[in-house]
């Protein structure tokens, strides 16, 4: 009896062993899913600054803070457990779930670069429609509505890679893992994001007359920096787009998984070469594969759209 018992503490102090060791492997796994998701972060933190633009100063923080909560809700208690079940049931849909959402980043990112050589048309088309007038309040739900969309495909994205880091994992290091994941990256980006759209009333409150000259200096500086500075991150979020969906896209198909694989090795030697090289390739397929998207877009809506616009072309 006694050496029953003995046994049977052998054996819990082995689980717990075990579980401890499980358990601290957890940061490593964030680690690591942080670094995969690295593009849609950037893209995040690059589109969604541009939704308080515009709008009362002393309200962006509250904005970002409406946008940032939504945000979590949606990957802690909507995204994350659809990944799991999703995952647990349907394991072959992963895949397909993640290039889905790899071709809207795709369409979303051409978009962008296409919008950046039509002005002339997108300005003509926004003066032909009439302008709506709204209050200042439904213009800001409307712009946290609008940013939630986007973020929730962006999150969508997040979720899935990080499951798809975790797969055979203990079920609790998944949980554990996907749940850092998201509060991490959550505050990560709307923390920065915060900081970027106040940085200007920063710079505004250093150029002012109660501070040293050079402070003052370096106050002004910021003002003028910053519309530079949000243009380029608006280019380099559309770049992440692209670069991002494309990759998705690529691991997603044999074929130009296989090709991925081989560039990297064969540039192995020099890995920040081999990063950019890597980078530059999806960035491109990227490209293509959003002007695919939007042209299959297009036919969809003048294929539903039916009798009403065929005498426009008649």
């Amino acid at each position: 009896m006694p050496s029953g018992f003995f046994a049977l503490l052998d054996d819990i102090s082995a689980l717990v062993k075990a579980s401890a060791a499980s358990l601290d492997d957890v940061p490593t796994q964030v680690a690591k899913t942080t670094g995969k998701v690295s593009g849609i972060v950037i893209d995040d933190t690059a589109v969604t600054p541009k939704y308080v633009v515009g709008l009362d100063p002393s309200r962006e923080l509250s904005i970002i803070y409406r946008i940032a909560k939504k945000s979590m809700v949606n990957k802690l208690l909507i995204l994350s457990p659809a990944a799991l079940l999703l995952g647990y049931f349907i394991p072959w849909a992963i895949t397909p779930v993640l290039m889905l959402g790899g071709a809207y980043l795709c369409f979303e990112g051409y978009e962008k670069v296409h919008s950046l050589f039509n002005h002339s048309s997108a300005q003509h088309i926004d003066q032909e429609e009439p302008v709506k007038e709204i209050t200042p309040e439904e213009l800001e739900q409307e712009r946290v509505n609008s940013a939630v969309r986007t973020d929730i495909i962006l999150s969508a994205e997040i979720m899935a890679i990080a499951y798809n880091q975790v797969t055979g994992q203990p079920i609790v290091n998944q949980i554990l893992v996907m749940a850092a994941v998201a509060v991490f990256i959550t505050i990560a980006v709307y923390g920065f994001v915060g900081l970027i759209v106040k940085a200007d009333d920063f710079g505004v409150l250093l150029a002012s007359d109660k501070y040293p000259p050079t402070t003052q200096k370096i106050g002004r500086g910021i003002v003028k920096f910053m519309p530079h500075f949000l243009t380029w991150l608006g280019y380099i979020g559309t770049a992440a787009m692209l670069w991002v969906g494309g990759e998705i896209i690529a691991h997603g198909i044999p074929v130009t998984a296989r090709l991925l694989h081989d560039l990297e090795h064969a540039l192995a030697a020099m890995p920040v070469v081999a990063w950019l090289c890597k980078a530059l390739a999806c960035g491109i397929g990227g490209l293509l594969i959003g002007f695919v998207v939007e042209k299959l877009v297009i036919a969809a809506k003048k294929l539903f759209s039916g009798q009403k616009n065929k005498p426009q072309y008649q």
